[in-house]
């Protein structure tokens, strides 16, 4: 017994060992000494510019991005029109404003009580080199949106790649001082760990509304780089009346 308890402390202790040699050969640290207040913050109106809807009929809106493989070779691209399907084609290439490249998706749509969302397109862009810059267009004529994003180095131990961590955002004014505060670190993707809008403290149709406003909030980020998303339990909404 007593040689069990020896051979598992022996064990945790070699753990941590090789833990902190990695750690002194690697370039992890803290970025800033940035703190959110901790006094109460309310969440954003919705008529606020932070969460306005873009200009033009049926524009792509929620625009968010999310690795598409493993390899890092690949996005899926994401979007929201509201007054109908339109078109889930994707066109990209490596120079702004010329795009040699498309790819077609998917969309869909839902309904929780009496609301009805937009109709949600997804739409994989694979066969991406490393470290290359992308452009991209979704939308139609003169409602059609363009953003840009960036590959992630070929995988390698020595290849340095700078990622933020996220959970609880919500949609306050200390969301967004947060998220400001996330653009301005010069991370390349965002690892979200759950609870994402905080719609479930919204009733009724207002939960969706909710999450659509979330959708616009995030975009100025979500647009340009691969969020990767965990659930949480505040991404469980309950129909009014159970």
């Amino acid at each position: 017994m007593a040689f069990g308890l020896w051979f598992t402390l022996f064990e945790l202790l070699l753990k941590l060992f090789l833990i902190l040699a990695f750690v002194k050969k690697g370039s992890a640290g803290i970025t800033s000494t940035f703190t959110r207040t901790k006094w109460q913050s309310f969440d954003i109106p919705l008529d606020h510019k932070v969460l306005a809807i873009p200009n033009g009929y049926n524009a792509p809106q929620q625009v968010h991005i999310t690795q598409g493989d493993y390899d890092g070779k690949a996005v899926m691209i994401s979007w929201v029109t509201a007054d109908k399907p339109g078109s889930s084609r994707v066109q990209y290439g490596t120079s702004e404003k010329k795009y040699d490249f498309k790819a077609d998706g998917t969309v869909a749509n839902y309904t929780f009580y009496n609301y009805k969302s937009g109709y949600i397109h997804h739409c994989l862009v694979d066969g991406l080199e490393y470290e290359t810059k992308y452009y991209y267009k979704i939308g139609e004529g003169h409602s059609s949106r363009e953003f840009w994003f960036q590959t992630p180095p070929k995988i390698d131990p020595d290849s340095p790649f700078t990622f933020g961590i996220i959970g609880d955002l919500g949609q306050t004014y200390n969301s967004l001082s947060t998220l400001e505060h996330y653009m301005q670190s010069g991370g390349q993707t965002v690892l979200f760990l759950g609870d994402l809008s905080y719609a479930d403290r919204y009733q009724y149709n207002d939960v969706g509304i909710r999450w659509d406003s979330w959708g616009r909030f995030i975009e100025r980020s979500a647009a340009y780089q691969p969020w990767i998303w965990s659930a949480g339990n505040h991404e469980i909404e309950y129909m009014p009346d159970v």
